[in-house]
């Protein structure tokens, strides 16, 4: 008889333990139901198997449930794309960067179209002696000729131009802003100008195509307008203010 009080008180004082642990977890009802059995519970070692499964299954559990709310919650899907106001999605605030790149663009072609003058000018014609063959291959070169002269000097003029393009280029199609519209319906395209002054595009969400996905982006983010010849480039350095909304309306692929 005494063993069996024993028994049982065991069994009580173990369950109680146990109800307030899991009483946030387990039902009450369920925890009752592993305690069917007072004999398995004589032992410490099926105690602690039986804590041990049911702490694993509880995480599991708990861990799946959590994962799936916080799927629900950031999925593009589930994504309300109609805004009540506008909404900035990305930003990227470098402005001194590409002051300096516009400066240093705006100096080379300077120093490339000055060169450039100087060949066409200032290059005289001084035919070269054949009767000398041990002369080097750049003596017997006559740089005052015509056909020499003129090309040096697009050449200079060709490389300067083509620094001061490409930079302004990239300044033009690097995003400043990007912007959902009131409604969801467009986006503003906020890029930078040679100049140091912002330039405001705004275009319909159908004409607008991610190059890759927003996770997958390492340095840059390229989006390509239809019309627009090459694509605007979001740094990756930036932020992404909301990144749920710019997955579900500026950051989805689109054929055209």
């Amino acid at each position: 008889m005494a063993s069996w009080v024993f028994r049982g008180y065991s069994a009580k004082r173990t369950f109680n333990i146990d109800r307030l642990i899991f009483s946030n977890k387990l039902s009450i009802s369920h925890v009752q139901c592993k305690y069917l059995s007072l004999a398995a519970f004589e032992r410490p070692l099926c105690r602690r198997s039986f804590c041990h499964n049911v702490l694993k299954r509880n995480f599991r559990d708990h861990s799946q449930l959590s994962s799936r709310r916080i799927h629900s919650e950031t999925s593009p899907i589930n994504a309300k794309t109609t805004v009540a106001k506008d909404v900035i999605l990305f930003k990227y605030e470098n402005p001194r960067f590409f002051k300096f790149l516009n400066a240093f663009a705006l100096c080379q072609f300077l120093f490339w179209s000055y060169l450039s003058h100087f060949c066409f000018t200032k290059l005289r014609d001084a035919p070269v002696v054949r009767e000398n063959d041990d002369l080097p291959w750049w003596r017997r070169i006559n740089m005052g000729e015509n056909k020499f002269k003129n090309s040096l000097a697009v050449f200079c003029f060709i490389i300067g131009y083509g620094i001061l393009g490409a930079s302004w280029m990239f300044t033009l199609k690097s995003v400043r802003y990007l912007i959902l519209r009131k409604g969801g319906k467009s986006v503003s395209f906020v890029t930078y100008a040679p100049l140091g002054q912002n330039r405001i595009m705004t275009v319909g969400l159908e004409n607008v195509s991610a190059g890759e996905s927003r996770k997958n982006a390492r340095v840059q983010l390229p989006i390509k307008v239809r019309g627009h010849l090459m694509y605007y480039m979001l740094d990756m350095r930036g932020e992404f203010k909301n990144g749920v909304l710019f997955d579900s309306t500026a950051g989805l692929k689109r054929a055209f």
